[in-house]
């Protein structure tokens, strides 16, 4: 197996098979981001993804999942991407999930015909960072999209039966935005009812724009109380429909998983609790870690 510069996957994923399918991230300008600062966006030769697929499946007698890195692989071209499918479902007859990260951009590049040739051919999962559904933070964090093109990638994916998982950053609106950025981003997901959602605590990646806004003081870090309000809001307004909560990440103050709308109310005590009673609402700014 081969992967070159620093390698992610979603933590949902921990129990698959890792494919480097492109190098880097399409859009690789997000402020608070900086996992792919060290590789240019870049499509992998196939005969090199075949190799490795052919290597996984003489390490792993059993492989039901895989998942394609690094970001943004649903940019390739679609007649490559089938290919890459064709070749898994063919070498791992055992598949039963085949999963990648995918820009809602990207998504919306896509006609309906090719999003539906991609499922057929196996994919059965796209994880896409919506961070906020705030006019004001997506344009700060040169995310690179907006209210109306999220909503738009994320019909398609809906109507070719791709599911969705999006994430989503809980403090992104800092100190003084906390309320325009929950609620817009909860109003975002009741409009596109992604199957998945998987919501984390802000951390400051080291040398990153937005840490350069911290230490300028141009950006205010959101205290503890304030990301524990803003899960609160979150599961109060989100409508029934039926979605697995992802909302576990190692950032997170309250850890919890399970399947909304029944888990909501005991998600919902377990966070009022945390308000209540956690001595970590006390302090002025939230502390988390780099991913």
């Amino acid at each position: 197996m081969h992967y070159q510069g620093k390698v992610y996957r979603p933590w949902p994923e921990a129990e698959s098979v890792l494919i480097q399918t492109t190098l880097g991230c399409s859009n690789n300008q997000c402020t608070f981001c900086n996992m792919f600062s060290d590789k240019r966006f870049k499509v992998r030769e196939l005969e090199e993804i075949f190799r490795d697929i052919e290597q996984a499946r003489r390490l792993y007698p059993k492989v039901e999942s895989i998942f394609l890195i690094d970001g943004n692989v649903i940019a390739a071209r679609t007649e490559f991407l089938l290919k890459i499918f064709d070749k898994i479902t063919a070498t791992f007859p055992e598949i039963k999930n085949i999963a990648l990260y995918a820009g809602y951009n990207d998504l919306r590049r896509k006609t309906p015909a090719q999003l539906k040739q991609l499922t057929q051919a196996g994919l059965t999962m796209a994880y896409a960072g919506l961070e906020s559904g705030d006019p004001e933070v997506l344009k700060w964090t040169q995310k690179g999209m907006t209210q109306e093109q999220v909503m738009e990638g994320a019909a398609l994916a809906k109507d070719a039966g791709l599911k969705m998982l999006a994430s989503f950053i809980f403090g992104l609106g800092g100190r003084h935005r906390s309320e325009e950025h929950i609620q817009a981003t909860t109003d975002l997901v009741n409009q596109i009812e992604p199957e998945e959602i998987a919501p984390m605590a802000l951390a400051i990646q080291p040398g990153t724009e937005l840490e350069r806004q911290v230490l300028s003081g141009e950006f205010m870090m959101p205290s503890p109380l304030q990301v524990l309000e803003e899960e609160r809001y979150l599961l109060q307004n989100l409508n029934d429909f039926d979605c697995y909560y992802w909302g576990d990440h190692g950032n997170n103050l309250s850890r919890m998983k399970g399947m909304l709308p029944s888990a909501r109310q005991p998600f919902l005590d377990r966070i009022n609790q945390h308000i209540a009673h956690n001595p970590v609402t006390r302090q002025e700014v939230i502390q988390t870690f780099a991913w």
